[in-house]
């Protein structure tokens, strides 16, 4: 009997580490994407003539980890990391901060889902509800719809990225950008005029409740960790033989803080969704000053046709007046033998408000048709159309797109420059 208890022991005592392990088993998954495309950029307005051009481009291709252990009581925690996945040679330069995609720390139970660290917002998440149209990377959220991506904590005007500098070919010199924005945060005729609505929250919190017959509520909150209680001043920066001299940047007291929620509805086994979300960004584009705006929309699958539409809303305040910004777009999937054809169309009206610019010419169009193949649940093959077409004052381009005009600059174009992409893509799961 003493043999028996001390076998059963032992097999114990054995088995341990092999629970442990299955309790925090780490996960890798990733996403490869890739496509070969024929570009054509039209003239700019500052003078660049047009160039057609091919080039290897991928779409947020990723990899990370993921790790779960059951806690009892109901309770689970969780760990994610997600990365940039640049399939090119960077020296050992990484593409952004390394867990620049959504990676975070948290716990799930019957009051749904806490967590801390850097997600896309839940305005942004409600792209994955009516976004049914785009093939192969090109299409409006990664375009117009968002006014493009970008990733960081709230603004400050007191960092020492401030450079007051930029420029072209043609020596015009962009304005500063701030800190922590992708986008320079003003209404000049560069850029897609503001900081982008589709970002991830960096260092932020949030919350997702249980879903309630098909309901959800998410909220985020990204906290005012650059607030100053101290005007800093960036000194100005010396010229370049490629870049004029920038402006001193004056430093600011500032508090700047956001936060984003929405409400969103599945019904119907998944074929009918609908969503509300807002945002709300204090001193992002001046300060003493909260932006505000909304977005709506969802979809149904009726089967023959996957059909989504959206629209965005939204007020920007800097110093100079009020700026409304209007997109909207719809998307359609047809399935067809062992893929789909896929087609979007968005549209960007011209800004309005008292501090809308001056040359105003700021609408933009965006369409894309194609088809993709899936060779299986993880591989698919697609090939397609895309263009952007912008208003004379206005530089809308997709995230990734291949170097521009001057041969230089990823991701952007100069205002005025329409795009056109013929692509043949393939997209890989792990």
């Amino acid at each position: 009997m003493q043999k028996k208890l001390l076998g059963m022991a032992v097999a114990a005592a054995l088995a341990m580490p092999t629970v442990a392990l299955a309790q925090s088993a780490v996960q890798v998954y990733g996403t490869a994407h890739l496509s070969f495309n024929s570009s054509k950029f039209g003239d700019s307005t500052n003078g660049v003539p047009s160039v057609t051009k091919f080039g290897v481009n991928q779409h947020a291709s990723n990899w990370g980890l993921r790790s779960t252990e059951t806690l009892g009581g109901g309770m689970t925690g969780w760990f994610q990391a997600e990365f940039n996945m640049p399939i090119e040679r960077t020296n050992g330069v990484n593409d952004g901060q390394g867990t620049a995609r959504n990676s975070g720390l948290g716990l799930r139970g019957g009051f749904g889902n806490v967590y801390v660290g850097t997600w896309e917002t839940p305005w942004a998440q409600t792209f994955r509800l009516w976004d049914v149209g785009t093939i192969g990377g090109w299409g409006p959220v990664t375009s117009i719809i968002g006014r493009r991506e970008t990733t960081g904590g709230a603004p400050s005007r007191n960092c020492g990225n401030l450079s007051g500098a930029g420029g072209s070919v043609t020596g015009y010199v962009s304005p500063a950008p701030i800190c922590g924005q992708a986008d320079p945060g003003n209404f000049s005729a560069t850029g897609n005029l503001g900081y982008p609505l589709w970002r991830r929250f960096g260092h932020s919190l949030f919350y997702e409740s249980p879903v309630f017959e098909g309901v959800q509520v998410k909220v985020a909150y990204l906290p005012n960790e650059t607030k100053s209680t101290v005007a800093t001043a960036t000194p100005a920066t010396p010229a370049t033989t490629t870049t004029p001299a920038g402006a001193a940047s004056a430093g600011a007291i500032e508090n700047p803080s956001a936060w984003s929620g929405s409400i969103t509805w599945t019904g119907m086994g998944g074929r009918a969704r609908a969503f509300i979300a807002n945002m709300r960004a204090k001193d992002f584009s001046a300060v003493g000053n909260t932006d505000s705006g909304y977005t709506a929309g969802g979809g149904y699958d009726f089967g023959v046709a996957n059909v989504g539409v959206t629209y965005e809303d939204y007020t920007y305040k800097p110093a100079a007046g009020d700026v409304k910004a209007k997109q909207w777009g719809a998307g359609v999937a047809v399935p067809l033998g062992p893929g789909k054809i896929g087609a979007s169309y968005a549209k960007a009206k011209k800004l309005e408000g008292s501090g809308a610019p001056a040359a105003n010419d700021t609408g933009a169009k965006m369409w894309n048709l194609g088809y993709e193949w899936a060779l299986s649940k993880r591989t698919a093959l697609g090939f397609g159309v895309a263009k952007i077409d912008n208003g004379a004052d206005v530089a809308f381009s997709w995230t990734g797109q291949t170097l521009d005009n001057r041969g230089v600059t990823s991701g952007t174009v100069l205002s005025g420059v329409d795009q056109t992409n013929v692509f043949v893509s393939m997209r890989h799961s792990f």
